[in-house]
């Protein structure tokens, strides 16, 4: 009868499911969890920046901010800028203190130091929440903790707001409902700052002992204007439900999911997006919602964030975790804004997490691009801000529209439309391992001990391909450059090494065999002719014939060409403890950098 019985519930729910307008993905590609980068084709054209590493020992090195916990990123783009806000601790998750820093960019790429946002916030003595003896100390730090970084008010105002909670111990919960206030302050478009203001206060908190005043007390009357227009939009205020107080009269829908996002469709209905991959359709603008919030059908996402956008060619993308891991960051797009059908690679990377903390997870997470409002970047692609294991901040320009595969063969030439050029590979560029365009070539320097540049050329799919690049190594004594071949999974069937100690080397099996020396500011010109069906590729190096190379791995077709300054890595795995617990071996160090640079590249389908 019990089985029965669940039966009808399943069939009911199902059917039920099926009424609405629901976000589904509907596509086959899942993501393998057993490599970082899901065994997910790469978004073409996708390029990976790293904003801000953190440096404990030498903050001069991170822009003056030495705490190694950095997470919760928000971006938006307004009076011809890219503005960044992210939060801070020390060390570690709920464990104070806690400040918000900023930073901006006029084109991506090169981006500012932080600058503080809302500083470090003192509990007041005594403070306590509901249900608990212990109180705070007069030593306690407010955390901050925020679920929405900026808004633009119609009146011009851009506004950024940030939110003191309280952790009173490293297990408590700061956006419980029971913390300090929500804060908001103006950025003017001359770069500076107005004055911080409470916007929205916790219950649990005496106003009197506020260090800020509450913003009505501002005598800038537009800049009161726009907080009153931000508090009268129910999706604005749906950002707010974690931390808000649990009957807060703005917040539409009380429950306490977590990590709201959301977007219009053409229709105007509005599709709400929470973690786990939870969603909802309102067609009121957020004031309700038409059911329950449920996992989206086909959609593989755990306690991690989910970001949803129209992209500028009136298509749909959403960007997340499509594992029960933080790993890899893919994107999925859409025609309607409700059927999903693929799923891509933005960034399949995992730098070594320096700095063990409360809570750090591994991975690229917590994806959020620019809000409905918050801007509209000019060269019309798809911007997303996320944090490398809480932390180390990024972004990612993925090109719009979203494709998977090139068409016809490659001719390259870094001397030539340098610009297009660069924009037709996929990269990942660390602040100490750049990926750049210089002097007609596109150069990867290396100076990072932990992590590496990478520079990935997609093809057309073959099996049997002519590829022809050119490399000038800066250096013979240091460094490592590794070119692969690649196939749609990711995996690499070939690999040419430029190693420490002057040698070209090929990988034979697990070993490493020579091919010849190299010398430094030489330009060495390879020629690669790989045949899936053999098993093999020859080589030549600068007209000179080195043989027959096997395969290291088998594969069924070569798609893409990757550059990369560094082994592979493979650390984290599914199996890896969830918390670490201590900082690497010289955390804070650097290596001397190594350069390579790449002035030609070309790929041809043969028969």
């Amino acid at each position: 009868m019990r089985s029965t019985l669940l039966g009808i519930a399943l069939l009911c729910t199902t059917q039920y499911v099926a009424a609405q307008d629901t976000m589904t993905y509907v596509g086959k590609t899942l993501s393998n969890v057993d490599y970082h980068h899901g065994q997910l084709k790469p978004a073409v054209g996708t390029h990976n920046i790293q904003t801000f590493r953190a440096n404990r020992a030498y903050p001069e090195r991170a822009g003056g901010l030495n705490f190694t916990y950095n997470h919760q990123p928000f971006l938006a783009y307004w009076n011809n800028t890219y503005y960044l806000q992210f939060l801070s601790n020390p060390i570690g998750e709920h464990v104070a203190e806690g400040k918000t820093s900023l930073q901006t960019s006029k084109d991506g790429y090169t981006w500012s130091d932080p600058e503080e946002l809302f500083p470090p916030y003192l509990v007041p003595e005594g403070f306590t929440k509901p249900g608990r003896s212990d109180k705070a100390g007069k030593d306690l730090y407010a955390i901050m903790h925020q679920r929405m970084g900026f808004y633009t008010a119609s009146n011009g105002k851009l506004l950024t707001i940030g939110y003191y909670g309280v952790a009173l111990d490293a297990k408590d919960d700061p956006n419980d409902g029971n913390g300090i206030g929500r804060v908001v302050r103006e950025i003017k478009k001359d770069g500076s700052f107005g004055p911080i203001y409470f916007i929205r206060f916790n219950a649990s908190f005496d106003q009197k002992l506020a260090k800020f005043p509450f913003y009505t007390k501002s005598k800038d009357k537009a800049f009161v204007a726009a907080c009153k227009e931000l508090m009268d939009k129910p999706l604005q205020m749906q950002q707010w439900v974690e931390e808000a107080d649990r009957d807060d009269p703005l917040v539409p829908f009380k429950r306490p999911l977590k990590a709201f996002a959301y977007y219009t469709l053409d229709n105007g209905d509005v599709v709400g997006m929470w973690k786990h991959a939870l969603t909802s359709v309102s067609k009121d603008k957020g004031k309700t919602w038409g059911y329950n919030p449920l996992r989206a059908p086909g959609f593989v996402n755990s306690n991690a964030k989910i970001w949803g956008q129209r992209t500028s060619d009136n298509r749909f993308a959403t960007v997340y975790n499509p594992s029960e891991f933080r790993w890899p960051l893919a994107l999925s797009t859409s025609d309607d804004g409700l059927t999903y059908t693929d799923l891509l690679l933005i960034n399949g990377e995992i730098t070594t997490m320096r700095y063990g903390g409360n809570y750090k997870s591994y991975g690229p997470q917590y994806p959020r691009g620019i809000q409905e409002g918050n801007g509209l970047p000019p060269d019309n692609n798809m911007w997303v801000t996320y944090s490398m294991n809480k932390e180390d901040m990024w972004v990612s320009k993925v090109p719009v529209p979203v494709t998977a595969a090139v068409e016809g063969n490659v001719n390259d030439d870094f001397s030539q439309h340098a610009v297009e050029t660069f924009n037709r590979w996929n990269i990942y560029s660390p602040l100490w391992a750049p990926v750049q365009v210089e002097n007609n070539a596109l150069v990867l320097k290396d100076k990072d001990p932990f992590d590496y540049a990478k520079a990935e050329r997609v093809i057309v799919s073959s099996n049997k391909a002519k590829i022809v690049f050119t490399v000038t190594p800066k250096q013979a004594d240091h460094g490592n450059l590794q070119i692969e071949l690649v196939n749609d999974l990711g995996q690499a069937a070939a690999r040419i090494v430029f190693d420490a100690e002057g040698q070209i080397l090929n990988k034979a099996g697990y070993r490493m065999a020579s091919l010849q020396s190299y010398e430094a500011g030489k330009t060495y010109r390879i020629e690669l002719t790989a045949n899936v069906q053999t098993r093999s590729y020859d080589i030549n190096i600068n007209g000179t014939d080195k043989g027959t190379r096997l395969f290291f791995q088998p594969v069924s077709e070569i798609s893409r060409v990757a550059f990369r300054t560094g082994d592979v890595r493979r650390y984290p795995d599914a199996d890896t403890p969830t918390d670490q617990n201590f900082d690497v071996d010289d955390a804070d160090g650097m290596d001397n950098e190594a350069a390579y640079a790449i002035s030609s590249f070309q790929a041809e389908k043969l028969n």
